[in-house]
């Protein structure tokens, strides 16, 4: 009885020790680092985030942007940090997408992280030049068919949410089309205007200013659910292109072993900022829907992204570039 009684005592002065430092965290500023670069999506999401933060928290939180090899150099700083809460990575579901991609990682997007609460979700929406005359989705799909790999679509990367969101439409509709990346979103999105690529998976928040000036012709999101931004668009399912869904999401993280009163602190502090008024304002204007979860919910969450975007890698071939 003697080695289990000693477990307990081991087990319950552990427990403690982790009350403890939760009750003085945070005692210093904390870092949020982000694996894209400054005025992406994700970033503005950090930002809105850490801002309200801070003043909950009463510690400045840093946002720190980190960017290369499709932001695996900044995800594996933080799965190596200490793991006292004050290291955090915001990243969003090409988290989940960097294992198929990477296979040498040196780290585990689940196995290696403490997921604390989704930030929110968007869904990409299928945008086209007006000059291309595609009214609908069912036209874009008819002009892929009748031509067999005449389309082109632009993404942000190779691998990333937006090359991602078309591989899953390209195979839902039983079309070929030429996938043409670029290094960012303003990039691409000029190229559809100009008519040079047909068409593009963009995050909603960022499209709407073209769609509303006549720029672009939004024709499906890829969401569960029609975005507010955009009612009248259908979503995908709604045009009969079945599981042909990929919104992007939005989470926050800490490295694995972080106590767990310090991921419940941050998951409550983060979920409290969320539901600011002047940040679920700022997050609507940005297409952002609430996502809520517990941080069990959604490490089970991030669990089963990771096998479903290796199934979809595999499906479309995709390889890291350089490879």
């Amino acid at each position: 009885m003697k080695p289990i009684f000693s477990l307990f005592l081991a087990t319950l002065g552990f427990g403690v020790a982790n009350h403890a430092q939760a009750q003085t965290w945070p005692a210093k500023p904390l870092l949020a680092v982000v694996p894209v670069a400054a005025g992406s999506l994700t970033d503005t999401i950090s930002r809105l985030v850490s801002d309200r933060l801070s003043s909950q928290l009463g510690q400045a939180v840093i946002v720190e942007n980190r960017t290369g090899a499709g932001g695996t150099i900044a995800t594996a700083f933080v799965a190596k940090s200490q793991a006292d809460g004050y290291t955090l990575l915001v990243h969003s579901n090409s988290h989940t997408i960097a294992p198929a991609l990477y296979p040498t990682l040196s780290y585990h997007p689940a196995r290696d992280f403490a997921a604390i609460t989704p930030l929110g979700i968007s869904p990409h929406v299928l945008i086209v030049s007006p000059a291309k005359r595609f009214k609908t989705i069912g036209d874009l799909v008819a002009a892929g068919k009748a031509k067999p790999g005449s389309l082109t679509f632009a993404s942000v990367g190779v691998g990333t949410a937006t090359h991602l969101s078309a591989e899953r439409f390209r195979a839902s509709a039983g079309i070929d089309a030429l996938h043409v990346p670029f290094r960012g979103g303003p990039q691409a999105v000029t190229e559809v205007i100009a008519g040079r690529v047909d068409f593009f998976f963009g995050p909603v928040g960022l499209m709407l200013p073209q769609i509303h000036d006549g720029k672009l012709v939004a024709l499906v999101v890829n969401g569960s659910r029609r975005s507010a931004a955009l009612p009248n668009v259908p979503t995908i399912s709604e045009v009969g292109l079945a599981n042909a869904a990929f919104p992007i999401w939005f989470g926050m993280f800490a490295p694995a072993q972080t106590p767990r009163a310090i991921v419940d602190k941050l998951h409550d502090e983060t979920i409290k900022a969320l539901q600011a008024a002047d940040v679920a304002d700022a997050l609507a204007r940005l297409a952002i829907d609430p996502m809520t979860m517990t941080a069990d919910e959604f490490a089970a969450f991030v669990e089963k992204e990771v096998a479903a975007n290796a199934a979809l890698v595999r499906m479309a071939g995709i390889k890291a570039q350089g490879d």
